[in-house]
């Protein structure tokens, strides 16, 4: 009889398990990318029952046409004009859960030999500033801050380069300013290359800047709402995790780990001192944000057409994972940051 029931218990293990069903995330690695790793090695997707495997990709637009074909159910990335125009051809993405916006961070750098020839954002007039891509949010940002005295894009020498290739460029004469993430941000001015010149969010409206999100495949969610829900709810979790170590909170020296563990990052120094950028606690986007970025990308002829807020945002599940997890309270109450819950 024991057998007979250690047999049915093994079966009915062995049919659950063939019954999960897989979830693919396609993230690009960065530091609120990270995020999704946390859910992972802190166990939120096995604790909701869920089978997540998670691809790196190297961005958000490279992922569109695996999500849009839901050979990925979810990616995470900057927001950038080919999310749009996925919305605008009627591919089957939306944007689901915020997971990075302002404060981000950010900053332009200017060449040390130039600092005290580019004061004011007019003095950026000819002059050649590198930008991750066309189609990024660094140009939207860019543009903010060209904005505020009267210069678009056109009044600059633009050139795209990765995050990565700025302090060379920069270090060669090839660039004069360029806009820079962390840690790139701080080895450029350590190496005494650049100086931190401005914050685009300053000069950013609205604000906060909704940057960083995950899209789903609408047709996969609405096919599998339960589980969506569920996935979203877990990476908010971690998300709430990020929030208490952005706030340096008593579980940063963890995430920390999290993030070298999957290659995140190399430089636990680095990496703990330098600043996150924030995110909403329960994934909230600000949408009248992602509306305006859509309005500048038409406007510079990166994106033909635009789409009506609904078909860009599903905010059902920042709702849903406000209503499963409750009011976020930072951890470490003396914190000043701005952002992230507070």
């Amino acid at each position: 009889m024991r057998l007979m029931l250690w047999i049915a218990c093994v079966l009915l293990s062995t049919l659950g398990s063939a019954s999960a069903q897989k979830i693919t995330i396609a993230v690009v690695p960065s530091v609120p990318g990270g995020t999704t790793y946390v859910a992972l090695d802190k166990g939120y997707f096995r604790d909701a029952g869920l089978d997540v495997d998670i691809e790196r990709i190297d961005s958000l637009g490279k992922a569109v046409a695996f999500l849009a074909t839901n050979q990925v159910q979810v990616a995470q990335g900057g927001i950038n004009a080919g999310f749009y125009n996925a919305v605008a051809q009627g591919l089957p993405v939306a944007l689901a859960l915020e997971s990075g916006s302002s404060p981000t961070y950010h900053q332009i750098i200017v060449r040390t030999d130039l600092k005290d020839r580019i004061k004011t954002p007019a003095d950026l007039k000819g002059r050649t500033v590198g930008l991750s891509s066309a189609g990024s949010t660094s140009m939207y940002e860019v543009a903010s801050v060209l904005a505020a005295a009267k210069l678009d894009l056109k009044d600059v020498q633009a050139k795209n380069l990765s995050f990565s290739q700025m302090a060379a460029a920069m270090s060669n004469g090839a660039l004069d300013a360029a806009i820079e993430v962390a840690p790139f941000t701080e080895r450029i001015v350590e190496q005494k290359i650049g100086v931190p010149w401005l914050d685009p969010d300053d000069y950013i409206h609205p604000l906060p800047m909704s940057s960083v999100g995950y899209i789903v495949n609408t047709d996969w969610a609405k096919q599998n709402r339960d589980t969506a829900n569920k996935l979203f709810v877990a990476l908010a979790r971690a998300g709430r995790d990020y929030c208490q170590a952005y706030h340096h909170g008593p579980s940063r020296a963890g995430i920390v780990d999290i993030l070298l563990k999957y290659r995140i990052g190399t430089d636990r120094e680095l990496l703990d001192r330098m600043a996150w950028q924030s995110r909403t606690a329960n994934g909230a986007f600000n949408i009248a944000s992602i509306v305006d970025m859509q309005a500048f990308f038409q406007r510079e002829g990166v994106i033909a057409k635009t789409s009506p807020a609904e078909k860009l945002v599903d905010p059902s599940y920042a709702a849903d994972v406000a209503n499963e997890l409750g009011p976020f309270e930072v951890a470490n109450t003396a914190s000043t940051l701005k952002g992230c819950g507070q």
